[in-house]
């Protein structure tokens, strides 16, 4: 069950545009925006009104959800139907690296063995009360750049 204090996402907000090279911005979101997510899915698209508050809203995008993951850190899947927590057994892809690190003559070595499965922990597609990050990309873009409306905070890293 879900306290009042911590009803919110952070939302990764990836965009697309290719002179931005990949860049995301990291935005609350709370309140009446929150509840617009909850019962949404992976690769549901929303408006981008309802990401953002005030001047940091971004009117006239739209967004498609792509992942994300709850308050322990158990990503995502869009395979796995519900909000649940599940046990799935799975190869290598979402979740899971499926390699081995060995130390030799004081490198590090990555070696991917064929037909390696595990038993691993995810959370369903549906956006739920214990979701707590979520992850967006641009479809659709605004007047403004996301640049321009999420100004760089340079002054407080330094600190």
């Amino acid at each position: 069950m879900a306290v009042r204090g911590d009803a919110s996402f952070k939302a990764a907000v990836n965009d697309t545009d290719p002179a931005s090279k990949g860049k995301s911005y990291s935005v609350e979101i709370k309140g009446a925006n929150y509840n617009h997510f909850l019962g949404k899915k992976i690769g549901d698209v929303v408006d981008g009104q309802f990401v953002g508050e005030g001047d940091q809203s971004l009117l006239g995008y739209t967004l498609q959800i792509t992942g994300g993951s709850d308050k322990t850190g158990t990503p995502m899947r869009s395979d796995i139907a519900g909000g649940n927590r599940q046990a799935v057994l799975v190869t290598k892809g979402i979740g899971y690296k499926a390699h081995k690190l060995v130390r030799k003559r004081g490198k590090l070595y990555r070696y991917t063995y064929d037909g390696i499965r595990k038993r691993r922990y995810f959370r369903g597609n549906t956006i739920t009360q214990e979701t707590r990050q979520l992850n967006l990309k641009v479809v659709e873009s605004g007047k403004k750049s996301l640049a321009a409306l999420f100004p760089k905070d340079s002054e407080s890293d330094k600190s």
